[in-house]
Order: C-alpha cells, then sequence, then structure tokens
C-alpha cells in the first residue's frame, strides 16, 4: 500500500522523498508570496485525477485563473473539490468538525490554507487561551481524520519574525503547529526564487533544501 501522495511536482515529490505522507499532517509555513498556495494547487491538480479534496480556504487564496494555468482539465478537476470558506475562527472550527460528515465520501487528501490566518486576527481580541484551546481542537481533529481515513492533511501557516534572531522566523501557532505536524517544510523568498527546506520528518534529515521559481506551468528546479 502506498504510503505516500504525489505533491504534482517532481520539485516537491525529491524533496519529500515521493510526496505527502499519508495519516499525518504536514504544514507548509513561509512569508506572503513565497508559494504556499502554489503548492496547494499542484497538489490538488494532481490528486483530482483519482479521488476527492477538500480545501478550507480561509484567505480567499483559490485563485481560478491560477488553477487554470496549472490544470488544462480544470472544469473537470473543479467537479471534485469541495470548498469550505471559513472567515472568522469560530467559522474554521465548525468547518473543520463537520469534515466528519464529508468523509463519507471519496477523499483522499485535505487542505486547509491557511490555518493560523484567522487565529491571528483574533489574538489579542479574543481571550487567548480559547483560541489556542480551538486551535488544539481543530488540529487533533485534523490528525485524527488524517490517521483514520489515512490520507495526507496539508495545512499552510503564516510567519512572524523571531526578535532573538533576526535571520530567522517563527510560526503563528508556534509550538502547537509544530508538535502536531509530523513534517514542517519552510518556505523562504530569495529575490525571484524560492527555497523549501525541510524543518521537521520522521525520516528526512532536517535542512534538506531545495531552490524552485513559480512559472506558469507550476514550478520548476533552479
Amino acid at each position: 500500500m502506498e504510503t505516500k501522495v504525489s505533491t504534482g511536482t517532481a520539485v516537491m515529490d525529491w524533496l519529500l522523498e515521493g510526496g505527502y505522507e499519508k495519516g499525518v499532517i504536514t504544514t507548509i509555513y513561509g512569508p506572503a508570496a513565497s508559494g504556499k498556495t502554489n503548492l496547494c494547487l499542484l497538489c490538488i491538480a494532481n490528486s483530482v485525477k483519482g479521488q476527492k479534496v477538500i480545501y478550507i480556504d480561509t484567505e480567499a487564496s483559490f485563485s481560478l485563473t491560477r488553477f487554470k494555468q496549472i490544470c488544462p482539465d480544470y472544469k473537470k478537476a473543479l467537479e471534485k473539490i469541495i470548498f469550505l470558506k471559513p472567515t472568522t475562527f469560530k467559522e474554521q472550527k465548525k468547518a473543520i468538525l463537520k469534515l466528519r460528515t464529508l468523509l463519507k465520501q471519496d477523499i483522499g487528501i485535505i487542505f486547509v490554507n491557511s490555518i493560523t490566518m484567522l487565529y491571528r486576527a483574533e489574538m489579542g481580541e479574543e481571550d487567548n487561551r480559547r483560541l489556542n484551546n480551538d486551535l488544539v481542537l481543530q488540529l487533533r481533529t485534523l490528525l485524527e481524520i488524517a490517521r483514520k481515513k489515512k490520507i495526507p492533511v496539508i495545512l499552510t501557516a503564516q510567519v512572524y519574525a523571531d526578535l532573538e534572531n533576526k535571520d530567522q522566523v517563527k510560526v503563528v501557532g508556534g509550538t502547537i503547529i509544530r508538535n502536531m505536524s509530523k513534517c514542517l517544510i519552510e518556505l523562504k523568498k530569495k529575490g525571484s526564487d524560492r527555497i523549501a527546506i525541510i524543518r521537521k520528518h520522521r525520516s528526512i534529515e532536517e535542512g534538506k533544501s531545495i531552490t524552485f521559481r513559480i512559472i506558469d506551468e507550476g514550478i520548476k528546479e533552479v
């Protein structure tokens, strides 16, 4: 039985030695425009050739124009994507808890892009302890689904500056995200190029990286 799902691109399949692991949470994090959504769309375009995909879009980031570029048969592909579009962290919690009812369908992979935007927006305005508890609940639910259905769950997350190490960034959601994710991939911008770096993985050495460029057809190694 296959234990991984192709990322939809040779670049990331090489980095991850075959693709995203089934049964675990993979989190891709990095600054704005670093390629997080592109990696989601590439994997979706490949995954819908088989099973259905669930895409929880908290950032209104799904660009049909971009999807058409990387998925020529986009009309047929769209029929196999289940979109959920929460606009508050409370709605995000409901959407994730609702996933159990959608799993009666033939779902091959779940995306949440991003898991932390709405969480971050409410930090400071709400009781942070409650927000953290809700984030833990959402991640536990996603992990339970990943394990039971033996499918990958792919999350994206934002970053903020590390004041102690100016060249480093920290993931929004911090320890919670790190503890619940078996795989962490950091994306960095370097001019017009992007660097994907393994920061945590069960079987791949930390620090393994690849440089790529975003092109019309997807991404290519530099």
